[in-house]
């Protein structure tokens, strides 16, 4: 038998906080509207936790407006073509997880009738939904007992319980933390109010103790200094890796794209021609290895990081009168005034404005 006492963390006062302090989000339902009989939409519960993945709230809202405009019910998104979709997707990172979406949206579509499994185990059967998504969704759209653990819920259970094992050693300690405290009622709210506190008040940096519904039962408060949580193990240097991008354009103003294999980083997205770089080898860097002779000229380096390695791309331009007959098999010839609709990562978006710097003010979008 578990003793309570007047320090022991319990639900209610954070759930008392967030009736009145909660963010109001574009794919959230608030207390209010649920105590008026609004469900929340698995679906738009479904996009925002997968959009949100290592990517912002504020980063995230234009998108999910997008594609709900674009694709308002989850049979739309099913039936879309995946060009489009990538395409829509632009600019979040992580190209995986867009290819992944239209995966589960066909699943859903095909194999559930339009509607999403209410369980965490549910979930999970459907593509691209791991341990996390399952709990977010199954919590949030269905009011399971799920425990929810992103990175705003990790630092502050991390504190709650003065948890001292390094991350990611730490995290089965952290979750099995959350299931304790996850009521069987409200468990929904409750995720998304540990997200809130996480990301208004339980910040990385000087955190607002004096406002937290838990300050009475932290554990880091009363020990030490809650910045000192979670605690993480030391970074390894990320590697860098070297390679080299193509921008041919036209008399016409038309550049050369080309799309990537489905499998591996950025698979299936949009680029400029590129050598063989990948996040364990180096590609060739100079002109040489251009996909076509012409007067390549060097428009400097552009470096992007992504998640386990640093990328430095040299970028060569060369103006062409016309359209070579020679180009990649997979390759065509696009507009520069129609490059937003195109589905270029940010690495091609950067490598294309290093040599057309006004490409992408001039696009149409």
């Amino acid at each position: 038998m578990t003793i309570t006492t007047p320090d022991t963390p319990t639900a209610k006062p954070l759930l008392d906080w967030y009736d009145r302090h909660h963010r109001h989000l574009p794919w959230r339902i608030s207390p209010g509207m649920a105590a008026g009989g609004v469900k929340p939409d698995p679906y738009r519960v479904w996009l925002s936790e997968v959009m949100l993945q290592q990517t912002t709230v504020q980063a995230v809202k234009p998108y999910f407006a997008k594609f709900l405009q674009r694709w308002p019910e989850v049979t739309d998104l099913a039936e879309a073509e995946n060009d489009a979709v990538m395409a829509a997707w632009a600019g979040l990172g992580y190209y995986a997880r867009a290819r992944n979406l239209k995966k589960c949206a066909e699943a859903v579509a095909k194999e559930h009738g339009g509607v999403f499994p209410d369980t965490e185990e549910g979930l999970k059967s459907l593509p691209g939904i791991g341990d996390y998504t399952a709990a977010a969704v199954a919590a949030i759209a269905f009011n399971r007992q799920a425990a929810v653990m992103d990175g705003n819920v990790e630092r502050v259970i991390s504190r709650l319980y003065a948890i001292e094992t390094p991350l990611p050693a730490g995290k089965p300690l952290m979750k099995e933390k959350v299931a304790r405290l996850t009521p069987a009622t409200r468990p929904g709210d409750f995720a998304q109010a540990m997200m809130d506190l996480g990301a208004t008040i339980c910040t990385p940096k000087r955190p607002a103790c004096s406002l937290c519904p838990f300050r009475g039962a932290c554990a880091a408060l009363k020990l030490s200094d809650p910045e000192l949580f979670p605690v993480k193990a030391a970074k390894k240097e990320k590697p860098v890796r070297q390679g080299a991008a193509f921008v041919a354009v036209t008399a016409d103003g038309e550049i050369l794209l080309r799309r990537r294999t489905e499998s591996g980083l950025l698979g299936g997205m949009t680029e400029v021609p590129t050598t063989a770089w990948t996040a364990r080898l180096d590609g060739e860097t100079s002109a040489a290895a251009a996909p076509f002779e012409a007067a390549w000229q060097a428009c400097g380096t552009v470096i992007h990081v992504f998640t386990h390695f640093e990328l430095r791309l040299s970028i060569w331009r060369a103006a062409i009168a016309g359209k070579v007959d020679d180009r990649p098999n997979d390759g065509w010839w696009e507009p520069v005034t129609n490059l937003e609709a195109q589905a270029l990562p940010t690495i091609m978006k950067k490598a294309i404005a290093a040599a057309i710097p006004l490409a992408f003010k001039t696009s149409k979008g």
